[in-house]
């Protein structure tokens, strides 16, 4: 019996124990070894598969070296949905266009509504890509438009429609700011904070008055979402309110701080992270030193780096921002 072989008949055994480290034989499958695991895998008890599927993504996030990508093609048509969802996120970091008009259809269709949030989520990436002019004009197109639908769908699910509001943040298309506006008016709470969630992403600071405001929200996590955004705008007038959140109850929200200020820089963020750095005990030293290694490679001033762009291109805040994902 070879590894394969065995790989499979531990995932088919329902009785035993999963073996996580048989999992990495799945990575980089040669066309014959991924026809083996095709034939037997809808044998495979739905349980185990979803919890395979699981281990697959956690392992593909620790370790960049393994790829599951034709096992997590195989699991976008699974019967079960933990298969299905856990399939998308194992494609964060794919590339391939094919994939758009798939997450589309699931993301519209899907019955489970696991599935859909987990497409829409992905779709976000997609945006991305084609802001950067890394995917076809045509593929970003479809991939915005889809999810202007989701998010005028009144019929679809609140969480859904928001992760929609998410992803659809980075898009510079005429009329996502007003998505993005008739999001943070919304009643619901979690949709306005992913409206300010999508602000970040815009890297329009004419959001940026509104994401200083939630700062101070009373929930911890709309001034998570709001420290995040600060920095995604590289807004240097945050610079004072995210040093009041390096003293948070609420350690995420002290961690987004940090973030921030590494994303904004100039000698302020500088001086405050550094001084994090002499208590090598804090809480938040390694996140300071990430935050203060971003800082310096971005040529150790990422404010006077802004600034010189939007003094040299007109005041045209759409060309001089960088997005990230």
């Amino acid at each position: 019996m070879d590894a394969l072989d065995a790989l499979l008949k531990n995932l088919s055994n329902g009785d035993g124990p999963l073996s996580v480290a048989r999992l990495y034989g799945l990575s980089d499958l040669e066309k014959a070894e991924l026809d083996r695991v095709r034939t037997t895998w809808p044998s495979i008890p739905p349980d185990r598969r979803a919890a395979a599927m699981r281990h697959l993504v956690e392992i593909s996030e620790a370790n960049y070296e393994v790829d599951f990508g034709s096992i997590f093609r195989l699991g976008l048509t699974d019967s079960e949905p933990g298969v299905r969802a856990a399939a998308i996120d194992g494609l964060w970091e794919e590339n391939d266009v094919k994939l758009v008009p798939t997450l589309i259809d699931l993301m519209q269709n899907d019955d489970a509504e696991d599935v859909r949030v987990a497409a829409a989520i992905s779709l976000g990436h997609f945006v991305l890509a084609g802001e950067l002019e890394e995917i076809p004009a045509a593929k970003l197109e479809q991939a915005v438009e889809s999810l202007r639908e989701v998010i005028e769908d009144e019929s679809e699910t609140l969480d859904v429609r928001r992760r929609a509001v998410e992803s659809i943040g980075y898009s510079g298309a005429d009329g996502v700011s007003d998505l993005i506006r008739d999001a943070y008016d919304d009643p619901d709470e979690t949709m306005r904070m992913s409206a300010v969630f999508a602000m970040g992403r815009s890297a329009d600071r004419s959001w940026s008055d509104i994401v200083l405001d939630e700062i101070d929200a009373i929930n911890p996590e709309m001034r998570f979402e709001a420290a995040r955004a600060s920095g995604e705008l590289q807004d240097p007038d945050a610079v004072p309110a995210l040093a009041r959140l390096l003293e948070d109850p609420d350690d995420q929200v002290r961690e987004a701080a940090v973030w921030s200020l590494g994303q904004i820089g100039g000698n302020e963020p500088r001086r405050l992270l550094t001084a994090i750095l002499e208590d090598e005990d804090s809480d938040l030293y390694e996140a300071a030193e990430a935050a203060l290694d971003e800082l310096e490679f971005m040529g150790g001033d990422a404010l006077d780096f802004a600034l010189f762009d939007f003094n040299e291109s007109d005041e045209d805040d759409g060309d001089l921002q960088d997005r990230d994902d």
